[in-house]
C-alpha cells in the first residue's frame, strides 16, 4: 500500500473500531435487541481484504461480520440502527447483528449458522463464471467452521471445478469457548487442510492490514485468471468475548496482554509512522473516525422504530408473500 492508501485503510479501521465500542456501550443501556458478536480485533482481515478486492466481487460474511458490512460499504448508521432495530437499519430491522447485507455493494449477508455460507460462496463464485465475468467470491468464517462438513464439501467442489473463490479463515484461536487446538488434528485448521485439496493454503497476519491486502490480491489474481480457489489463515484475536453474554474469562490473561500488544491499529500506525506520516495527520483522521461515529449513534438512537405493515416485505424478490407453485 501506498501511504495514502494506508492512511485511508487506518482511518475505515478506527471507524470499524469506534463503532464496535458503540453497539457494546448501546448493547450495555438496553439498546441492541439480541446479542451481538463483536469483531474488535478483527479490523485488518475485513479492510485489507477488501482493499484487493473489486467493487463488483462478492463477499459472505459470518454472524461476527460488522466489520465485513462496513469495509463493503455499509455506513456506521446503517449497521448501528440495524443492530437497534430502527426502521433505518441496514436491513429495516429485520436482520440484526447477526445478518448484516448490503447487496448493492456485494455484501452478500451474515450467516448464523457455522460453515452454511461457503457453499453459497461457491454458488456465486460458479454463477459469475457461468455468466462470462471474472469476478470472484470471496467467504470469510471462523475456525471452527474448519472442522464442519460444509468447508470440506466446499473445498472439494471448489477445488475440482476451479471455482473463482477465496476461503478466508479469522482464526481467533477459539471457537466460541473452546480452543481450537483441542480439538483439530492440525496445528493450522485452515492453512494445513488445503493441501488435501490441491488448492494453496496460506497463514498470514491477520492483524497486519498491508500483509492481508498482499495476500488476497495476489490469491484472487489467481482466481480471476482461471486458476482456482485458495485458502487463506488469518491469525488473528478478539478483544472480546464470544458474545456480549461471554466475559471471555477461559482466555488465559498472559495470553490476551500478548494479543492486545499486536493490535491491528498500532500495526497500521507503526507503519505509516515509518512512512513518514504525520502524528498531527492520524490525529485527524481518528477525529475524523470518532466524528462520523458520533453521528452514527445519535442518528440511530433518533431513528423511528420499523412500520409493522413492513413485516411481510422483501420476503420475495417483488416484494410480495403469497406462496407459489
Amino acid at each position: 500500500m501506498e501511504p495514502a492508501e494506508l492512511l485511508s485503510a487506518y482511518e475505515q479501521m478506527t471507524v470499524i473500531r469506534r463503532t464496535e465500542k458503540a453497539a457494546h456501550d448501546l448493547f450495555l443501556q438496553g439498546l441492541v435487541k439480541g446479542t451481538t458478536h463483536l469483531a474488535a480485533g478483527h479490523e485488518a482481515i475485513a479492510v485489507g481484504a477488501s482493499a484487493a478486492l473489486r467493487p463488483d466481487d462478492y463477499v459472505f460474511a459470518t454472524y461476527r461480520g460488522h466489520h465485513h458490512a462496513m469495509a463493503r460499504g455499509a455506513t456506521p448508521e446503517e449497521c448501528l440502527a440495524e443492530l437497534m432495530s430502527r426502521a433505518t437499519g441496514l436491513c429495516g430491522a429485520k436482520g440484526g447483528s447477526m445478518h448484516l447485507t448490503k447487496a448493492s455493494t456485494g455484501m452478500l449477508g451474515s450467516y448464523a449458522i457455522v460453515g452454511a455460507h461457503l457453499p453459497m460462496a461457491a454458488g456465486a463464485a460458479w454463477s459469475a463464471r457461468l455468466r462470462g465475468t471474472d469476478r470472484i467470491a470471496v467467504a470469510f468464517f471462523g475456525d471452527g467452521a474448519t472442522n464442519i462438513g460444509a468447508f470440506h464439501e466446499t473445498l472439494n467442489l471448489a477445488a475440482v471445478w476451479k471455482l473463482p473463490v477465496l476461503f478466508v479463515c479469522e482464526n481467533n484461536l477459539y471457537m466460541e469457548y473452546t480452543p481450537i487446538a483441542d480439538v483439530t488434528a492440525v496445528a493450522r485448521p485452515a492453512a494445513d487442510r488445503a493441501p488435501a485439496y490441491g488448492i494453496p493454503g496460506e497463514v498470514v497476519d491477520g492483524n497486519d492490514v498491508v500483509a492481508v491486502q498482499e495476500a488476497v490480491a495476489r490469491h484472487a489474481g489467481r482466481a480471476r485468471a482461471g486458476d482456482g480457489p485458495a485458502l487463506l489463515e488469518a491469525q488473528t484475536y478478539r478483544h472480546f468475548g464470544h458474545s456480549r453474554s461471554d466475559p471471555a474469562a477461559y482466555r488465559p490473561a498472559e495470553e490476551v496482554e500478548r494479543w492486545l500488544r499486536h493490535d491491528p491499529l498500532d500495526l497500521a500506525r507503526g507503519r505509516l509512522a515509518e512512512a513518514g506520516v504525520a502524528e498531527a495527520v492520524l490525529r485527524e483522521a481518528e477525529e475524523r473516525a470518532t466524528a462520523v461515529v458520533q453521528r452514527a449513534v445519535e442518528a440511530a438512537k433518533a431513528a423511528p422504530p420499523p412500520d409493522p405493515d413492513e413485516a411481510l416485505t422483501d420476503v420475495w424478490a417483488d416484494g410480495g408473500v403469497a406462496w407459489r407453485t
